[in-house]
C-alpha cells in the first residue's frame, strides 16, 4: 500500500452517515431503490450489535463496511471502496478488522449477499475464503438475483 500508507480505519461517526449512504447509493445500490439512506446508516452506527467501519486517507472517506453481529453468526451488510482506490487493500483491511471482531466475539460464521452480476465483488469475497451458499432470485428490488456467500472463520486463509 505504498502511496496508501496514510490509510486510517476506525468506527464511523454519526456525522458520517450521509457520506456513507451516498457512497452506498453510488457504488452498491446503483440502479436500485435507495435503501441505505442516511437515517438507516445512522441507526446502524448507533446499534450496539452492528459495527460500521470507515477507511479514510488524508481525511477523505475511501471505503466503509457494515456488519451485524448475532449470537452465533455475523452478516456483512455492506462493503464498498471508492473505484479510484480499489485493488490496493482497503476492502481487505476493512474485512480483516471485521473478521477479528467476529473472532473476539466468538463468532465463527459470516454470511453476505452480493449481486449475481457483480463478478469482481464475488471474486474479492472468494479470495477472502467465502464460498457460494445459494442464490435468491429477485433479491434486489425483485430485479436482480443475489448470490449468498458464507465463510467459517476457523478455516485459515492467507492475506
Amino acid at each position: 500500500m505504498n502511496e496508501y500508507e496514510s490509510l486510517n480505519l476506525r468506527a464511523a461517526h454519526v456525522s458520517e452517515a450521509s457520506e456513507i449512504a451516498s457512497m452506498s447509493r453510488l457504488h452498491v445500490e446503483h440502479g436500485l431503490n435507495w435503501r441505505w439512506t442516511p437515517a438507516r446508516v445512522k441507526r446502524h452506527i448507533k446499534d450496539k450489535d452492528t459495527m460500521v467501519l470507515v477507511a479514510s486517507m488524508r481525511g477523505v472517506l475511501q471505503g466503509f463496511a457494515i456488519m451485524k453481529f448475532h449470537d452465533d453468526a455475523a452478516h456483512l451488510l455492506l462493503l464498498a471502496v471508492q473505484p479510484k482506490v480499489r485493488r490496493v487493500g482497503i476492502g481487505r483491511a476493512l474485512h480483516l478488522w471485521l473478521e477479528k471482531s467476529c473472532r473476539t466475539a466468538g463468532i465463527q460464521r459470516v454470511r453476505l449477499e452480493v449481486r449475481a452480476s457483480n463478478r469482481s465483488a464475488r471474486k474479492f469475497y472468494e479470495s477472502l475464503g467465502y464460498r457460494l451458499v445459494g442464490q435468491m432470485a429477485g433479491y434486489y428490488d425483485r430485479r436482480e438475483a443475489a448470490v449468498i456467500m458464507g465463510r467459517v472463520l476457523n478455516e485459515t486463509i492467507s492475506f
